[in-house]
């Protein structure tokens, strides 16, 4: 049946003439009576035409449409660009083609951080109890990056971080001179004193800024302060000011010293001796550390025979790789209180502390990497910290804009101690509180109020 026929069925009755529901519209239903049928099919027949016409247009419309956000989807996918090098889980961020505006650009506020450390022989525990930390600095500047790129997101500022390690075996200056041949000039150096000393007076490192996070060494802030060189780290003349002036508080005026066979512990006893002299202080004894390192030996016999002196009020250890200072508490020959390296510690940071926010800082370190933030994490967190504080103010990330800036009036950082953090412009030492800390508690945080 054809298809106007079929819809003009639709408006008749099984007699073949219109309903009278559909003759009472019509003006003469006498004329169109006779005619209902050819007017019927003659409608149906346009209504067809129309209705094709708009299913055509709406198929067009609707291919129109759908090839639209094909194009989009197909220019908002990224472009995959083999990477030039391997870069550290650390770094790892999107590199700009080279010779690109945008690599320009990045280039211009991109701050890349070299973590330089050259692997040291670890000494033995003293007891199986004691973390063995492998990794002390590097996870803290990891989590400052964090920090800096989160600050980054607003002043359009980048922070890459790149660590180096160097064997105890390999060549430190090569792979210095190989980090500034490849651009770096910012370097967080976790070496010994005596290899910072070497990397600072190169020729090639005078423009250059090193912020060291590994040393203790008075001499490296006097004599052999360089002006490319930071240091995060509390000296040790530092540490012995904040124990003698909790000790004076105490009124626990003579003291008895004990000093490891190490040069560093050495150097610690100078520190303690002139902090001595320098408030007022006594020393009533002085001993060297000499015997053997057997636990038992050394605990029931060596140390209360070791420790007869005349009488004191505080028993202060120099043991700087823990020989032998935790055998010292409770085995005195006179019962008598143990600081310094050991028992009652001076110290930069310390996983009793808690206060002024901290423990926002500890939990998100314990979190992250599974153990306690130590000092020289802490140091690392705090040069990174800073050179993105830096960059952030003087809206550079020029080395020598930024030495300037961390090294003038107007710097100072949040260092979750109280007050601001800065750095002292004539030995490039960071002035910070101390945390006096026992094993499991903080007892006190100097400079003290009196002082």
């Amino acid at each position: 049946m054809p298809r106007c026929e079929t819809i003009s069925s639709l408006f008749q009755d099984p007699h073949g003439t219109l309903p009278p529901h559909i003759m009472a519209f019509l003006p003469n239903s006498q004329f169109f009576e006779g005619r209902s049928v050819m007017i019927v099919k003659t409608v149906a027949g346009r209504l067809t035409v129309i209705i094709f016409l708009l299913s055509l247009l709406m198929t067009l419309s609707a291919m129109a449409q759908n090839s639209q956000p094909a194009a989009k989807n197909d220019s908002a996918q990224p472009i995959a660009v083999p990477a030039a090098k391997e870069i550290p889980a650390a770094a790892a961020s999107s590199q700009p083609s080279p010779g690109s505006d945008t690599a320009a650009k990045n280039d211009e506020t991109t701050l890349r951080i070299a973590y330089l450390i050259q692997q040291q022989a670890i000494p033995a525990a003293l007891s199986n109890l004691d973390e063995v930390v492998r990794d002390g600095g590097l996870p803290g500047a990891q989590l400052a990056i964090e920090d800096n790129n989160t600050t980054g997101q607003f002043t359009h500022q980048h922070y890459r971080l790149d660590p180096v390690t160097v064997p105890v075996d390999g060549d430190l200056v090569a792979a210095f001179q190989s980090l500034i041949a490849q651009g770096y000039r910012e370097f967080i150096t976790h070496i010994p004193a005596s290899q910072l000393i070497q990397l600072a007076q190169l020729p090639e490192a005078q423009n250059l800024l090193l912020l060291d996070i590994a040393t203790r060494d008075d001499s490296l802030r006097n004599q052999s302060c360089r002006n490319n060189m930071l240091h995060l780290l509390p000296s040790r003349a530092m540490r012995a000011d904040a124990l003698a002036q909790y000790m004076l508080k105490k009124r626990w005026k003579k003291w008895f010293l004990i000093i490891g066979p190490s040069e560093a512990d050495r150097l610690y006893g100078e520190a303690i001796k002139r902090a001595v002299k320098r408030y007022g202080l006594k020393l009533v004894g002085e001993k060297k550390w000499t015997h053997t390192y057997d636990a038992r030996r050394t605990a029931q016999s060596d140390v209360p025979v070791f420790t007869q002196v005349d009488d004191y009020d505080l028993l202060v250890v120099a043991d700087e790789e823990g020989l032998f200072g935790e055998y010292l508490d409770y085995r005195s020959w006179l019962p008598r209180p143990v600081a310094g390296t050991q028992g009652l510690v001076p110290t930069a940071w310390h996983r009793t502390h808690e206060q002024w926010g901290a423990v926002q800082l500890q939990n998100r370190f314990r979190k992250q990497f599974g153990r306690w933030m130590n000092e020289e994490d802490y140091a690392a967190w705090l040069a990174v910290r800073a050179l993105g504080e830096a960059a952030t103010r003087s809206k550079s990330v020029d080395p020598e804009v930024l030495h300037d800036y961390i090294t003038g009036d107007q710097f100072g950082i949040a260092g979750f101690k109280g007050k601001k953090l800065s750095f002292r412009s004539w030995n490039g030492q960071l002035r910070q509180p101390l945390l006096l800390a026992a094993p499991r508690s903080l007892v006190a945080v100097a400079p003290l109020d009196e002082f």
